[in-house]
């Protein structure tokens, strides 16, 4: 991991888009840099980051958009992935993201 982020009190791994992937469960951003800081484009949530990656519907328009990482925090318990994807995009809005907003 080259480096980590913090979103809402939440540490993430940084990572480039072409990383390898475990089959970990967890919250993924995919972030772009804006006036040097982070910009999430979208939050979601994944069973398996290596199956999610796979074949994204939003990963084509997230690269499109500006994105430059893939911030990730592993949460093997599906209903701590579902209160902190909602949080998070609650307080961060980020645009390719038309759920839960």
């Amino acid at each position: 991991m080259s480096q980590t982020a913090i979103w809402s009190g939440h540490q993430f791994g940084v990572y480039p888009p072409n990383s390898s992937w475990s089959s970990a469960s967890g919250i993924y951003i995919f972030a772009g840099i804006e006036n040097q800081r982070w910009r999430p484009l979208y939050i979601g949530q994944a069973s398996s980051f290596q199956q999610r990656f796979s074949n994204h519907e939003k990963w084509n328009t997230a690269l499109k958009n500006g994105m430059t990482h893939v911030h990730a925090l592993g949460i093997g318990k599906q209903s701590d992935r579902d209160a902190i994807e909602k949080q998070l995009i609650s307080i961060h809005q980020p645009p390719l993201n038309d759920k839960l907003k």
